[in-house]
């Protein structure tokens, strides 16, 4: 039986939530599988809708825009604000970014985006070092090959939370 400290880590509160999309960009976007590309941008659209209802803070990245380019239009649209530009793979390696994510004073991040072996494994994996409960939604983090997505599965499973789209904005109405 988890503790109660254990089990309130795996609820979303949406006063302690923020989401982060990461690279979701149109080069690294053609580079994906059709059908894949398509549930991301479908379940991302939900996610950013579900947050801006709620008042979640919503932070978006992009990995070196002038060679990967901008965030995919449907999305990009949706967004509070620019996309925060990066060169590291880890939004947690760069600095801006891990400073406009502590402002928020939130520590539970909702993860979607892409590449699910690089960028996003890496911010996953430094946000639960600075303490941070990790929402994955699986339905809106792909890679350009199913290997690459599901490389990082068995390290993502040891520690934080994998949830869709639909469950974490049904779980974030709390």
């Amino acid at each position: 039986m988890p503790s109660e400290n254990a089990a309130g880590a795996l609820a979303l509160n949406r006063a302690e939530a923020l989401l982060l999309v990461i690279d979701v960009q149109e080069r690294l976007a053609s580079a994906m599988p059709p059908v894949a590309l398509a549930a991301l941008e479908k379940n991302a659209a939900v996610l950013i809708r579900a947050a801006r209802r709620m008042d979640i803070p919503i932070l978006a990245t992009e990995q070196y825009p002038k060679g990967l380019g901008p965030t995919v239009a449907p999305l990009r649209d949706l967004l509070p604000a620019e996309p925060m530009t990066k060169t590291e793979f880890s939004c947690g390696a760069s600095k801006p970014i891990a400073r406009e994510i502590l402002r928020t004073g939130r520590k539970q991040a909702i993860v979607l985006g892409m590449e699910a072996h690089v960028c996003v494994f890496q911010t996953v994996r430094d946000l639960l070092r600075g303490g941070f409960s990790v929402f994955v939604a699986q339905d809106a983090v792909i890679s350009r090959t199913e290997d690459k997505r599901a490389q990082r599965s068995p390290a993502r499973r040891r520690c934080c939370s994998i949830s869709s789209a639909s469950r974490a904005r049904r779980s974030s109405r709390s």
